[in-house]
């Protein structure tokens, strides 16, 4: 057998590197924020980022997903992430989520999913990249809080989950009031205090 048959028998199914999963990221923000979500493509993002299609689907099934997680490219910055309080690390996911979904394209997207099917594959990536992966970082940003003593002990964890995401949802979808910094700051601080060992 050849060098290279070698290194291909090794490289096949090696899970995808995270800079090539940053590539595509980048290049399908780029492609969203300037032609908008019904350009975006696997084959558009595949020849802007040099990230080959196996590598990307392996990543996300459809270029719905792909679209939706390249909208919040970057709801946690690094700096704030890393040794963070639970209210500064959720309140900065919580400003990348706002800003995203303030820009034209996140409102577009927005009103698209008022009238989506609930089963369509739409309705489905902004579940799976949208909903589950914020609570999925903030169930990581509370268990952290949970561990060095910041937080006590939630009754349920999804609840306050819940608490914290609900409500940035729900007035997303349904529009009867604005999103901005300031009502994610609120939502946070609120369903905070709920295991504040102050108020315990």
């Amino acid at each position: 057998m050849s060098q290279d048959a070698n290194t291909e028998s090794k490289n096949r199914g090696r899970p995808p590197s995270a800079a090539a999963r940053k590539r595509a990221l980048e290049a399908a923000h780029a492609i969203l924020m300037a032609e908008g979500f019904g350009r975006l493509t696997i084959e558009a993002v595949a020849a802007r980022s040099g990230v080959g299609k196996p590598t990307i689907y392996r990543n996300w099934a459809n270029a719905q997903e792909l679209a939706m997680a390249a909208l919040l490219v970057n709801p946690l910055p690094q700096a704030e992430a890393e040794g963070a309080t639970a209210e500064a690390a959720l309140g900065a996911q919580m400003r990348g989520m706002v800003t995203a979904f303030a820009s034209t394209r996140g409102r577009q997207i927005t009103m698209a999913l008022a009238a989506a099917d609930p089963e369509s594959e739409f309705t489905k990536a902004f579940r799976n990249q949208v909903i589950l992966s914020s609570r999925n970082a903030g169930r990581i940003i509370l268990e952290q809080a949970l561990a060095r003593g910041e937080i006590i002990p939630p009754v349920d964890l999804e609840v306050l989950l819940d608490m914290i995401y609900g409500p940035v949802f729900f007035r997303l979808l349904v529009g009867h009031r604005p999103v901005s910094p300031e009502f994610g700051d609120a939502v946070v601080k609120t369903a905070l205090r709920a295991v504040s060992p102050r108020e315990a």
